[in-house]
């Protein structure tokens, strides 16, 4: 699953993907290439500036593949995440019964 967003840094568009999954008894089959060749090419196509994802950080086989085919880890980044009751706080709504 991937969606078109924005740059502020580039002022052009890029590529996030959101979910890339392979089966485990079909990786290894070129699959997750083919399916990243594509979407290099959808960008190339819109003239996106970059193509960018999040990898968990215990996922090694993923880094593995993404250094394989020339993907860079941004080190300077941290993700932030707002969940729960934390979300609904900051909201301003109360936080639902159960």
């Amino acid at each position: 699953m991937w969606f078109f967003n924005f740059s502020t840094w580039r002022g052009r568009h890029g590529i996030y993907l959101e979910d890339l999954f392979i089966r485990p008894e079909a990786r290894g089959g070129g699959h997750g290439r083919a399916l990243l060749t594509e979407l290099a090419r959808i960008a190339v196509d819109n003239d996106c500036a970059r193509m960018e994802w999040v990898v968990l950080d215990w996922n090694e086989s993923a880094h593995r593949f993404y250094r394989g085919i020339g993907a860079e880890p941004l080190d300077d980044w941290t993700v932030w995440r707002l969940t729960g009751d934390v979300l609904r706080e900051l909201s301003g709504q109360a936080a639902k019964q159960v």
